[in-house]
């Protein structure tokens, strides 16, 4: 891949950046702006070498049409305040605001586009029209620096086909995660755990499938481990549970076991009557589960025995929270897992937080990014690294 130095002078170049500024919103308010941050380097290194800088990025899932909800306006808000610039807002994507804007920039301006999803053609399924958004976009710049790690597994316009348009380069918060992920997967210093959270273990198969080959530890928690805890014969009451992947899970078990890959589940959970922070919730053992009862929360004897096969790792990776950490009563034991993780980090371990809703949670529950060795701003596409699958946004960059 070529970085942005491969890309030569580019004073006085139109450069466009295409970020992951896909952050939380209630109202106009951010409430998590870790997206924003981790964008800042690049887009600032651009300004600061005389680049007028066009950055688009994508809020939310509208259906091709603008909607008020998710503009990107309050972001533009914010990219300013931490850039200590002002970020001028383009109103459209590629409209006339659009041209305005880029038109009238100056070097070392900042100017953000509409969100790109006001537009069908970046998720097209047509490559065709997919390719007419791309070339509208392409023709706001000069070259292209793929920034948004959180989107490159993704085959959108902004993503990869503008990419094939441009002079383009991969931007630094995408290096950096790219050299991230490759350190777990090849040849991670060991012993080498994964902690695997989340609500249905169907969205992990696939990593799952492929971890049992490379990682030393599996440690399950969430909604997904009650599909395992059936597995091994347990009853889990009203718990989260994907009937139709009890057998897969048997296989996967048998297979670790087979392999030497040690397989950790919880030994209690805090079971609750309903999905609800003011419900009647208690702990009790796996296989103790009442039938009325749903788990929410990994148990204290469960995040102290996790915590201990965290302690002697050198590397780990972890993506899923253990629970409904959103809710207090059931977020002891993710708060458990970031505290494991920020221990070993101390000790010089490489500790990474895959994105998403872990990010959030160790964000909510007081941490900061940099106890950690990395936080990961894409959860999907560092997944889908993990299970081996190439990334369109990255593999296209290295045919460029």
């Amino acid at each position: 891949m070529k970085s942005i130095a491969d890309l030569g002078d580019l004073r006085g170049k139109r450069v466009l950046v295409r970020s992951d500024l896909n952050v939380p919103l209630e109202g106009a308010t951010i409430t998590d702006d870790g997206r924003i941050r981790a964008s800042v380097p690049t887009i600032k290194a651009l300004s600061e070498a005389g680049a007028r800088v066009v950055v688009c990025a994508h809020l939310g899932r509208p259906k091709g049409t603008p909607e008020d909800k998710y503009s990107l306006a309050p972001v533009a808000t914010r990219l300013g305040e931490l850039l200590g610039r002002e970020v001028t807002f383009a109103s459209d994507t590629v409209g006339e605001s659009a041209r305005s804007a880029v038109g009238a920039a100056q070097d070392g301006d900042v100017v953000l586009l509409e969100n790109l999803r006001f537009n069908a053609g970046e998720t097209a399924k047509s490559a065709d029209e997919r390719a007419e958004f791309a070339g509208q976009l392409a023709e706001l710049a000069d070259a292209f620096v793929s920034d948004g790690f959180g989107v490159v597994h993704r085959e959108q316009a902004s993503v990869f086909d503008v990419a094939r348009l441009l002079p383009s380069a991969v931007g630094g918060l995408v290096e950096t995660e790219v050299g991230v992920l490759r350190r777990l997967t090849t040849d991670p210093e060991r012993p080498y755990a994964v902690v695997l959270g989340g609500a249905k273990v169907s969205d992990k198969l696939a990593v799952i499938d492929n971890l049992i080959q490379t990682a030393d530890r599996l440690l399950i928690g969430g909604g997904m481990v009650f599909t395992f805890l059936k597995a091994q014969g347990h009853e889990v009451g009203r718990s989260l549970l994907e009937s139709d992947q009890v057998d897969t899970v048997k296989g996967y078990l048998e297979q670790a076991q087979e392999r030497g890959v040690e397989i950790v589940l919880p030994v209690d959970v805090v079971a609750a009557t309903e999905f609800s922070a003011d419900a009647d919730h208690e702990v009790v053992g796996i296989d103790a589960i009442p039938a009325d009862r749903m788990g929410l929360d990994i148990g204290p004897e469960s995040s102290a025995l996790f915590a201990e096969k965290l302690a002697d790792c050198r590397t780990v990776f972890w993506n899923g929270p253990m629970g409904a950490f959103e809710m207090a009563p059931y977020a002891a034991g993710t708060a458990a897992i970031a505290q494991a993780l920020v221990d070993i980090t101390s000790d010089g371990a490489l500790t990474v937080v895959g994105g998403g809703d872990s990010a959030a949670a160790v964000r909510q529950l007081g941490f900061t990014d940099d106890q950690f060795g990395h936080i990961s701003t894409g959860g999907g596409a560092s997944l889908e690294y993990l299970e081996g699958k190439d990334l369109p946004g990255i593999t296209v960059l290295d045919e460029s």
